[in-house]
């Protein structure tokens, strides 16, 4: 995972509208970093959206990627395969497992939201949180197997997954410490520790329109 710099802002380059701890814009903001395209960066608040962003993608989540000629892209997976289509240098493609990244924003998306917001949601959060374990316990499997979900290298898998995975252990770090999870643990960690993980989690002032951070 590398820490490549973005070269600098073009009137050209794409908008992304973006926030900071959501897992799908995380994921979409490390393709974009690993493959070296500039984009001009708008940091958002989620409750309160701006006008230009909804009118880019009225179904307002993030992130939502907007080219100059207005061609939207607003699923996060998307804007991961579009931005590697146009320059991979470290192979991510090589690393897409289609079925596993839909099983992660299937159904171990569906149990962490569960687990992590049980009140919003009127779920018992110790079911969902064990069901998302057994989806994890799959991970732990495949890791043992090989040293990254997409082989043997850092790839499209992985970053496509990670930042999920992140916000699960999140939720109650002792308890996903004390589980048998010693591939994943030890793979999230390597994760969160690298300069990649590190460079696109930079806080950033929200864009108030008419101007970036």
């Amino acid at each position: 995972m590398s820490g490549r710099c973005f070269r600098s802002l073009t009137l050209t380059d794409p908008i992304l509208y973006s926030f900071r701890r959501c897992p799908y814009a995380i994921r979409a903001r490390l393709a974009l970093a690993v493959s070296g395209i500039a984009v001009e960066h708008r940091e958002v608040k989620l409750r309160d959206k701006p006008p230009e962003m909804l009118a880019a993608s009225p179904k307002g989540t993030v992130p939502v990627l907007v080219m100059p000629d207005g061609r939207v892209i607003d699923e996060s997976i998307d804007i991961m395969r579009w931005a590697l289509a146009r320059n991979d240098p470290e192979d991510w493609l090589a690393g897409d497992d289609a079925a596993l990244i839909a099983t992660n924003d299937g159904p171990f998306k569906h149990h962490l939201d569960r687990y992590k917001y049980p009140e919003r949601f009127a779920a018992d959060d110790v079911d969902h949180r064990a069901a998302g374990l057994a989806i994890l316990d799959g991970l732990e499997a495949r890791l043992g197997e090989r040293a990254f979900l997409s082989g043997e290298r850092f790839g499209l898998a992985d970053a496509a997954i990670l930042p999920f995975v992140r916000q699960f252990a999140a939720v109650d770090r002792a308890w996903f410490a004390a589980q048998d999870l010693a591939r994943v643990q030890r793979w999230l960690e390597a994760f969160v520790g690298s300069a990649l993980f590190e460079r696109v989690m930079v806080a950033r002032e929200v864009w108030r329109g008419g101007a970036h951070a």
